[in-house]
């Protein structure tokens, strides 16, 4: 079976997430997957690794806001060029959401992460709201199936996209096992927290409930990846690292603190868990469903729970170390892999 997947909007350093997803999901699909991949990539992300590959050059991607809304424009008007790309594929799948170009043959799937921009509008401008509505429900109206990232996730596509149940596909992502694992060294009394300075992120609660933790524990240090912004006495901002040092931190941090209000999957705390790191985690959204009992859950709008949880697994970390190691076992990227081979066989069945 021959299977398309493309990545003509992926931008290296501003996709988030869903770079993660789509580079881990090429690298998986190489190692055990069962069909003949083409890869379609744009010509600043031509890095991609794992599977047979082109650059499409049709299709003139950019770095740049401006560029890459002219990009998408030209590649939903001008789609003749890159159809002619899909011919004699058996499927097609679109893991960045948004389906350029449009298709109707070969049968498609696209991958919605989140949805994030229905159940926290307030985040979002309206032109933000406007074109996520608009790239969401043209994918999923012209995909057979839907890919997901969580349950969560999954139901708020049945309820708010209108996707009938059964064309919705939730697959967990997965951990890489060989980067993310527990370290010998020892652990600092330190908090961390990556995370980029979105508003979902809550750091302004976190930076409460931290100053309220550092008057009992006065040498706690809270230490931020990606954040980019003042901070508050005994906080470390470290900006954007890399992942060799992100495993660092979380082989070497007394816990991970992670706050945040909405995630569609959320790696962070399976990440922590498998170098060893115990967790405090928000409950909201998928949150609870990823990391199941192997973290100490809290209401992510409450100062006092926060406060509670981090003492908790402070003051106990080793049966949340135990639990996190088994749970972040179970999450793997061949599965992820595996389990998008199953939906790739429904689309060309």
């Amino acid at each position: 079976m021959r299977v398309g997947i493309s990545l003509l909007t992926l931008v290296p350093g501003v996709s988030g997430g869903s770079e993660t997803y789509v580079r881990e999901l090429v690298r998986a699909l190489g190692r055990v997957g069962t069909n003949e991949y083409r890869v379609f990539l744009p010509s600043i992300a031509a890095d991609v690794d794992g599977l047979p590959a082109e650059v499409v050059t049709e299709y003139r991607a950019s770095r740049s806001t401006p560029g890459r809304v002219l990009a998408m424009a030209e590649g939903v008007l001008r789609g003749g060029r890159l159809r002619r790309r899909l011919e004699g594929l058996d499927a097609i799948h679109f893991p960045l959401s948004v389906m350029i170009p449009r298709v109707d043959s070969p049968p498609a799937a696209c991958t919605v992460l989140d949805l994030q921009h229905e159940l926290l509008p307030e985040f979002f401008s309206a032109a933000e709201r406007a074109y996520r509505r608009a790239a969401y429900g043209s994918a999923v109206k012209r995909s057979r199936l839907v890919v997901t990232i969580s349950r969560h996730a999954a139901r708020t596509i049945v309820e708010r996209l209108g996707v009938p149940e059964e064309r919705v596909r939730p697959i967990h992502l997965g951990i890489d096992h060989e980067r993310f694992s527990p370290g010998e060294g020892e652990r600092r009394d330190a908090l961390l927290y990556p995370a980029l300075a979105w508003p979902h992120k809550n750091h302004g609660r976190l930076f409460e409930a931290f100053a309220r933790l550092r008057a009992s524990r006065p040498g706690l240090e809270l230490v931020l990846t990606g954040y980019e912004g003042e901070t508050p006495s005994g906080v470390r901002s470290l900006g954007r690292v890399s992942r060799d040092e992100l495993v660092g931190l979380y082989r070497t941090s007394a816990a991970l603190v992670f706050p945040s209000l909405y995630e569609g999957f959320g790696q962070p705390p399976l990440e922590a868990m498998a170098c060893g790191c115990p967790v405090a985690c928000s409950n909201a959204a998928s949150l609870p469903e990823v990391c199941g009992d192997a973290a100490r859950l809290f209401d992510p709008m409450s100062v006092d729970e926060i406060v509670e949880a981090v003492e908790e697994v402070l003051s106990r970390p080793e049966p949340w170390r135990e639990k996190g190691l088994a749970r972040a076992a179970s999450f793997t990227w061949e599965a992820t892999a595996r389990a998008h081979d199953a939906v790739y066989a429904e689309l060309a069945a």
